[in-house]
């Protein structure tokens, strides 16, 4: 006992510990995912922060030492961001005749996503910070970060928020779609797509991508909007208030 004790705490403080922990978790949290016909309950992202923390609280490893090894996969989101414009581009001549309906959907969605939180926020009094903080929620998580600090919020409680406004987007969007009768035709899956890659950030449009093509190719555009107005209007917005 004591010999696995002394190799646990050799482990749980090297640097491949965050890496090897969180590949592994993922990796079962993905065949759990298709086990179950990829219902929106047993998302993979959903799952793997919820064992990887009550794993981290259970065997009190400090989130710093996780992240020295997770932070190779963080890296990672960049490069996964960009290899979205894929999709974009094998279907360009569309983009270039939809480019001003696009656009002011994406304004319309952000602003409407931005407005809700921090009136919510607001209604129940929340600290200022808070609000900021909540202001983008629907940016994916670097981006509302970084937006959040330049408004006044703290960057921590963006990441938070984003990401669990990203997991809301993924458990409830096909619910919620169907409940607005949204078709699944080409259009609806259009639609559907941009609606989740707005609201839901990364998340959404990772499951986007899993459920049609056509909605992860829309979704990754809609986060890539939402992430260049954010990054432009917001902190112009909030100067004002």
């Amino acid at each position: 006992m004591a010999d696995f004790v002394e190799l646990w705490l050799y482990l749980s403080s090297s640097p491949l510990f965050g890496l090897t922990a969180t590949l592994a978790v993922y990796v079962l949290a993905q065949a759990f995912y298709a086990s179950r016909g990829q219902a929106p309950w047993a998302n993979p992202v959903l799952w793997s922060v919820l064992v990887l923390a009550g794993g981290l609280l259970a065997a009190r490893v400090p989130y710093p030492t996780y992240f020295a090894g997770a932070q190779f996969i963080h890296f990672l989101l960049g490069p996964a961001v960009v290899a979205l414009g894929w999709p974009l581009w094998q279907r360009r001549a569309a983009l270039r005749a939809r480019w001003a309906r696009l656009l002011l959907a994406a304004l319309a969605g952000g602003a409407a996503a931005s407005a809700s939180a921090v009136a919510l926020a607001w209604a129940f009094g929340l600290p200022r910070e808070v609000m900021l903080s909540l202001a983008p929620k629907s940016v994916t998580a670097p981006v509302a970060m970084g937006v959040a600090q330049a408004i006044g919020g703290v960057p921590a409680l963006a990441a938070v928020f984003a990401v669990l406004t990203g997991l809301v987007g993924a458990l409830s969007g096909k619910a919620l779609f169907a409940l607005l009768g949204v078709p699944t035709d080409g259009a609806g899956w259009t639609a559907r797509g941009f609606a989740l890659g707005t609201a839901a950030h990364g998340i959404g449009a990772a499951r986007a991508m899993q459920v049609n093509a056509e909605a992860g190719a829309y979704a990754g555009l809609a986060l890539g909007l939402q992430v260049v107005l954010a990054s432009l209007l917001m902190p112009l917005v909030f100067r004002l208030f």
